[in-house]
């Protein structure tokens, strides 16, 4: 995988004390650790229901230490950004190709020489969405890691990582048992969650 922002010595240690110190005085609360086996692994990020999930994701990701790289739309990694969009630990989604990005995303995890944790929203866009995208599990079952339910819930300004879920191959009970942990927390535009 390409070097971030994450691998980055010096600005890793700004930024973090910049999160910390923003996540405290806007009232943002933390949670969690990245579990012994989850070194590599691929985060739930849900709810998505807004373009603030992305610098709030980077800053939790900052306190928690994590070495994250997340998908997003190809539009956003058009220049001027796209340099900056890939230091952010991003990675150019087409929506046509999701197969071959599922397939990419095993291979990067298998080759990967130390820690990277992937975060997949299953909502897969910030509008109204009725069902979750099921690319997140088929990339953890091929690279056979484990999933880590990460939230972010807005209304009580909390986020961070719940447990560890090691899918079991029945996608349907397991997709299930995931929105269920998922159904308390609230998006900035819960309206448009698929779990509400």
């Amino acid at each position: 995988m390409h070097r971030t922002i994450f691998d980055t010595p010096g600005v890793n240690t700004l930024l973090r004390g910049f999160s910390i110190l923003f996540l405290k005085i806007t009232g943002w609360k933390v949670e969690g650790t990245l579990p012994p086996d989850g070194h590599k692994s691929v985060l739930i990020a849900a709810p998505h229901t807004s373009n603030w999930d992305l610098p709030y994701t980077l800053m939790v990701a900052f306190v928690l230490r994590l070495n994250i790289y997340w998908m997003g739309k190809e539009q956003i990694f058009k220049p001027p950004f796209r340099g900056l969009m890939m230091w952010l630990g991003g990675i150019p989604v087409r929506r046509e190709s999701a197969n071959n990005l599922v397939a990419a995303s095993i291979e990067a995890i298998k080759a990967a020489d130390g820690p990277l944790q992937l975060v997949v929203p299953p909502e897969g866009t910030r509008s109204k969405v009725r069902y979750w995208k099921s690319g997140f599990y088929y990339i953890a079952t091929g690279a056979g890691v484990p999933l880590v339910l990460a939230y972010m819930d807005y209304e009580r300004k909390v986020s961070g990582l719940g447990p560890v879920f090691h899918p079991t191959g029945d996608l349907e009970a397991d997709m299930v048992r995931i929105q269920a942990f998922y159904a308390p927390y609230k998006g900035k535009n819960p309206e448009q969650s698929g779990t509400h």
